[in-house]
């Protein structure tokens, strides 16, 4: 695929992040090298010193694997710690955390955390920690739902964020892309073909793998995305001709519509508020990002000022200034960064095409889906320090376009 080519630019943005490309820079990337799990443990500097241990090998294990996730912090031996961490698993759902520092040591927080399992529990322990240290929200015990092509087939999966506990969610053995979370993490809305052969909205209970038709019009069902509070589905539609942005309940009734253009509207997301929308739309003749108040009115351009064509637009849950955005780079596609207060935007990323990224609750850190040659894998970015690490090995499979609820 070109870039020049817009006919398959515009098919992937009605398809809401799709993007079936395989090209990737061919000039050295400046930004850091991608950190495999396995070498994630080490000792950098500017970042907080955590050492982690338990009784239990397997449960320290796994809070070194979360904590070295993030970017701002460094798993090292507890006498270089500025805080050491010690779980202790309690019951089958329960692990009793206790942090403390200083010489002589000094404990400052003992608590019992329960999960669903032992694992979450743990995996929230390690987010306490960070909400205690780092004064930010952890991320660890968070699930992400994503496309994954396997036997010729595309379906949708759910995962924790370390890849330990994977389970297809369909089968619908048709071409499926953009799933998306419901607040309570109980139900996703993906966009699949399985039924009429063109894309349609449906909505997926997680526990029941039971599904609701939400968007089943004829033409372009795409990027269902419900909203903060749970009680809008922002989606595109093209039933009047052109993919317009429209504003459902969470039943995918009382339709109402926003955008009334020749150009193509997709890809919705939602500021943390809930009160504006951001989307793609080519009313510029290729694709830029524009918001809109979600109970309706003018639109008004974002000026990314960074790159012809954006799009995939994400909405910092955090930070309401801040929108993660696919940006064409150089012959490939990056991920990038809209900051209103400074009215400008940075890359984020380099090397391998990246797009596709995912907020993660902390507004630090977002999942995006890397491109490199015929691996198709998720990577975790620090948006701070650029830092770029894989959630998964290559062997995984083709894993795309993520969604993430905690």
């Amino acid at each position: 695929m070109h870039d020049s080519d817009y006919f398959l630019l515009m098919r992937s943005a009605l398809l809401s992040s799709l993007c079936i490309f395989s090209f990737f820079l061919a000039s050295q990337s400046i930004f850091s090298n991608t950190i495999e799990l396995e070498t994630l443990i080490r000792n950098d500097e500017g970042k907080l010193a955590i050492s982690a241990d338990s009784s239990d090998s397997n449960v320290s294990k796994l809070a070194r694997r979360a904590f070295a996730l993030h970017g701002g912090i460094v798993v090292t031996k507890p006498m270089d710690a500025l805080f050491l961490v010690k779980i202790e698993p309690t019951g089958d759902s329960s692990v009793l955390l206790t942090l403390g520092s200083g010489q002589p040591y000094a404990e400052q927080l003992r608590r019992t955390v329960s999960g669903r399992d032992l694992q979450n529990a743990v995996l929230r322990a390690c987010d306490l920690v960070v909400e205690v240290t780092l004064q930010s929200k952890g991320f660890f015990a968070g699930r992400l739902a994503f496309v994954c092509k396997k036997n010729g087939f595309s379906e949708l999966y759910t995962s924790d964020l370390l890849f330990t506990r994977i389970s297809p969610l369909t089968a619908d053995r048709a071409l499926i892309t953009g799933p998306k979370w419901s607040p309570d993490g109980r139900s996703l809305l993906y966009t699949t073909y399985f039924k009429s052969g063109f894309p349609d909205i449906y909505k997926i209970d997680v526990d029941s793998r039971r599904k609701t038709p939400i968007a089943t019009f004829k033409g372009l069902n795409s990027g269902g995305a419900f909203s903060p509070d749970g009680r809008q589905i922002a989606m595109s539609l093209s039933g009047t001709g052109n993919s317009e942005i429209y504003v459902s309940d969470s039943l995918g009734k009382n339709i109402r519509r926003l955008t009334a253009n020749k150009s193509l509207e997709t890809s919705p997301s939602w500021s943390p508020n809930g009160r504006r929308i951001v989307y793609t739309s080519d009313a510029l003749g290729k694709p830029q990002l524009y918001e809109i108040s979600s109970s309706g009115g003018s639109a008004r351009r974002i000026p990314t000022n960074i790159s012809s064509y954006c799009s995939e637009p994400d909405w910092n849950p955090v930070d309401e200034n801040l929108i993660a955005f696919t940006a064409a780079v150089r012959g490939g596609f990056q991920i990038a960064l809209y900051d209103a207060k400074k009215r400008s935007s940075e890359i984020l990323t380099g090397g391998a095409s990246s797009l596709e990224p995912t907020w993660l609750r902390d507004g630090r850190h977002l999942v995006f889906t890397q491109r490199k040659g015929s691996i198709i894998r998720l990577m975790l970015l620090d948006t701070l320090t650029k830092e770029v690490s894989a959630l998964h090995a290559p062997s995984f499979g083709e894993a795309s376009i993520a969604s993430y609820v905690y």
